[in-house]
């Protein structure tokens, strides 16, 4: 009989502790001074790669645990240093995930190493799917891209928004429509190699939170890019068209498909910020005298606690269980990967929250972290999937019916 633990083993222990001391020595250091600047924090991406913790060799360690759980628990203690720093570093794996979800193990060779540069000249990479009239209808894609055969080269026009890294990344990955008939299932994602002529991006967009981490609409004046460029080859696609003319049953469009790879990762993102702000607020009631007595003794705090304790838990319980489901190749028969990062997402909204009540009139201050970290929280409701979108996918799941 098999024995079931929860325990990490050695090597997810070491990692979790190598990536949190980074986090608590470099990265929470730097925290305010770059959501204050709005900027790319290059510095601290170049201090990453250069430990180890930016790069493919990083990821792929990450991706090759059986158990699916590195890279959620590399991610929790990442961002429960900082989320923008955070995104910053982690941003590129997304590209770097469609190009692992949909690309040839050549494509994977030939373009996975560019989207991080090298110790000396880190580079990020940017996923571009969202457009102003398509965010979780990804079957409006409007950016098309057609095949010029005479020159064997893709060409891609349209524009993309609020692409993380969108502009100042070297390697673009790009989602377009190849067959609108088929909506979602006749699209494809593409590699736009560094330097493409007829790619460009926008100011850097002002957010809520998030700050540090670059984002930026995209857009794409007939790009033209090598045939080589399309993820999964020309043959694999136009026998996945095919096979969606007849009404067969495909695996999957290109932007859904990296979606479902990323989410328990994403959840495991928001499971840190919450958890940064879940212990902030815990010594804060424990410090902070009021009737006489730590906060923390009175009932009203110590149930808020209590209860954004339990949230995190039940959230990390699902993130583990949807990341390890995945790296398995078990099918999410109802919707475990939405529900992680459902659940995760919301949490981190409702313990920042809490977090920024314990401490009153000081929560609403710079001079504590709260307000960053409840700031940074919200988005999680929203992008990869917005929480009712999560909802709608768990529902059809569940019900075998297309709810709208």
């Amino acid at each position: 009989m098999t024995e079931f633990s929860l325990d990490l083993n050695e090597e997810q222990r070491d990692l979790r502790d190598w990536v949190h001391g980074f986090a608590k020595e470099v990265v929470r250091p730097a925290a305010a001074e770059w959501d204050a600047r709005e900027e790319t924090p290059w510095p601290v991406i170049q201090e990453a790669a250069k430990v180890g913790l930016y790069g493919y060799e990083f990821v792929a360690n990450c991706w090759a645990d059986p158990t699916g759980l590195s890279l959620p628990i590399a991610s929790e203690e990442l961002f429960w240093g900082d989320a923008g720093i955070g995104l910053g570093i982690f941003g590129t794996s997304l590209a770097v995930a469609a190009i692992y979800g949909t690309g040839t193990p050549e494509q994977l060779v030939e373009w996975v190493p560019q989207c991080y540069g090298s110790v000396d000249e880190p580079a990020v990479a940017a996923f571009c799917s969202t457009e102003p009239e398509a965010g979780s209808d990804v079957a409006a894609i409007r950016t098309r891209a057609r095949y010029d055969e005479a020159t064997d080269e893709w060409v891609l026009s349209g524009q993309k928004a609020y692409a993380t890294n969108g502009g100042i990344a070297g390697v673009h990955v790009v989602t377009a429509t190849v067959e609108p008939s088929l909506g979602a299932r006749g699209q494809a994602a593409f590699v736009v190699p560094p330097g493409t002529v007829g790619l460009h991006a926008t100011r850097k967009l002002r957010k809520l939170g998030l700050r540090a981490s670059h984002t930026a609409d995209v857009f794409l004046d007939d790009v033209r890019v090598p045939g080589r460029c399309l993820l999964g080859g020309r043959e694999r696609l136009l026998a996945r068209l095919d096979r969606a003319r007849t009404g067969q049953r495909s695996s999957g469009q290109a932007a859904m498909r990296t979606f479902e790879l990323s989410r328990p990762t994403v959840g495991a993102q928001a499971l840190g910020i919450a958890r940064a702000a879940y212990e902030y607020a815990l010594g804060y009631a424990r410090e902070r005298v009021q009737f006489g007595r730590p906060i923390v003794e009175h009932q009203a705090v110590a149930f808020a606690l209590a209860d954004m304790r339990m949230e995190i838990d039940a959230a990390r319980l699902l993130v583990w269980r949807a990341a390890w489901m995945g790296r398995n190749n078990r099918p999410f028969l109802a919707g475990e990967g939405s529900m992680a990062k459902l659940k995760a997402g919301e949490v981190a909204v409702s313990v920042t929250e809490k977090a920024v009540q314990i401490l009153g009139g000081a929560g609403f201050l710079r001079d504590h972290p709260v307000e960053r970290w409840y700031r940074d929280a919200k988005i999680y409701t929203i992008f990869e999937g917005t929480s009712e979108i999560q909802r709608m996918v768990i529902a059809r799941a569940i019900s075998g019916s297309s709810i709208r």
